[in-house]
């Protein structure tokens, strides 16, 4: 999304800088926002600017700027007021122009309660918000996502999923958001390139996460084998599923966000999920 707030904006042909806060040690933090002098600690053989100085005219990317430090977000705010930058070790101010962009999984009203984020440097950065739905939140998302990866692929070898797949993969709680599909994607193309994958191949792929284990719904209908007849697969995952928020709900007496999270997902989704599925509200109740 910064990415693209970049692509389309007036500094497009400016750079584009972005700098994940959680990844660099909290003591070169500073170093590598601001830039240093030559000599200003051990190993600052020689003079390097800084991400701001790097991004002058065009857009820094922050990512995980929940993650920082309190003395950091002190200087980060400065330099938000100022539009100035010091580099480690010098004296002289740098102005620097940016479009500072920046994002984290931290609840940052939260943190401010906890003392480790400044409200001051929140109501800073909070001038346009854009929240980001997990993947379980817009799972409409899916089919145009599996294409946008599925058509990245390395070479000429492509894939690609059938309906009864993506009607599955619709289905999943995606703890890893975004990531976590392309993931399953990229294995897809590892291990079956070329072909189309289906519901059978997609069960081979998917790596279930973790959690509390839930009780064995009843299954009211056998699937029976294909040589019976063709299977009607949409029907028997609407009543797999059914089965499975039914003995969530019972064993968390009803509440929603205790199944939620016995079932994996986000609150919002399995109230969506009850709301396709007609699974009466009293059982919630």
């Amino acid at each position: 999304m910064a990415q693209l707030l970049h692509q389309r904006s007036c500094r497009a042909t400016r750079p584009y800088i972005a700098l994940n806060c959680a990844a660099v040690a909290a003591d070169l933090l500073e170093s590598e926002m601001f830039g240093h002098e030559a000599g200003a600690f051990t190993g600052a053989v020689k003079s390097r600017p800084g991400r701001f100085e790097a991004a002058h005219g065009g857009t820094l990317f922050l990512d995980e700027v929940g993650d920082m430090a309190l003395a950091m977000q002190a200087k980060l705010l400065r330099v938000l007021e100022t539009r100035v930058v010091e580099r480690v070790g010098g004296m002289l101010p740098i102005a620097v122009d940016v479009r500072l962009i920046a994002a984290t999984s931290v609840a940052l009203f939260a943190a401010i309660e906890r003392g480790s984020f400044r409200s001051d440097l929140l109501y800073r950065l909070d001038v346009v918000r854009i929240e980001m739905p997990a993947l379980a939140d817009r799972v409409e998302d899916i089919p145009l996502l599996l294409q946008h990866f599925a058509s990245q692929a390395g070479g000429k070898t492509t894939i690609r999923f059938d309906t009864a797949a993506i009607d599955a993969l619709m289905r999943l709680a995606w703890p890893g958001n975004v990531r976590e599909l392309k993931n399953l994607v990229d294995r897809a193309k590892a291990h079956y390139p070329g072909e189309t994958i289906g519901a059978n191949t997609l069960a081979r792929l998917v790596r279930p996460a973790g959690g509390a284990s839930l009780p064995t719904p009843p299954v009211t209908n056998g699937i029976g084998t294909l040589s019976q007849g063709s299977v009607d697969l949409k029907r028997i995952l609407n009543e797999l599923e059914c089965a499975y928020i039914n003995a969530a709900l019972t064993e968390s007496g009803g509440a929603i966000a205790a199944s939620a999270k016995l079932l994996g997902m986000q609150r919002t989704t399995l109230i969506e999920k009850m709301r396709r599925l007609q699974i009466a509200a009293m059982a919630a109740a």
